[in-house]
């Protein structure tokens, strides 16, 4: 794996396990953009940090790389029903803060960009590139 995608790769690791634990820390900071049409609001952000960390470790290992990344992108495009949540309530709020949840909806495409780029381990890769060689 080359120097830069292994950097990006043990950054997103550390993103992922502080973004879970802040779920288990900060939840009140989450319990107001859970979509109203869902129940269990607390026990959802304590799942999704759970997931957040979970998936994070997964990507470790480089036989559950690929994996994590596939599940990662999963978990992103399941919580961005909060983003919009979030948006609609600084919206309705006239919050001055709306340009954060603004920024946020296409930030979400950006780490689902990210994960993405794990989706196929080095492994993976050598492994393909030696068939290829051997043909």
């Amino acid at each position: 794996m080359k120097r830069a995608k292994r950097i990006s790769l043990i950054v997103m690791i550390a993103f992922y396990v502080f973004a879970g634990l802040a779920h288990f820390i900060y939840p009140e900071f989450y319990l107001p953009i859970m979509p109203p049409y869902l129940p269990y609001h607390l026990e959802l952000v304590y799942i999704s940090g759970a997931f957040e960390i979970l998936l994070a470790l997964l990507l470790i290992p480089i036989k559950t790389r690929k994996a994590g990344a596939w599940l990662l992108i999963a978990l992103l495009v399941a919580v961005f029903p909060a983003n919009i949540q979030m948006f609609i309530n600084y919206l309705n709020a006239n919050d001055p803060d709306l340009w954060i949840s603004i920024v946020r909806l296409p930030i979400q495409l950006l780490l689902i960009w990210w994960a993405w780029g794990f989706t196929k381990t080095t492994l993976q890769k050598n492994i393909t590139a030696n068939n290829y060689n051997k043909v």
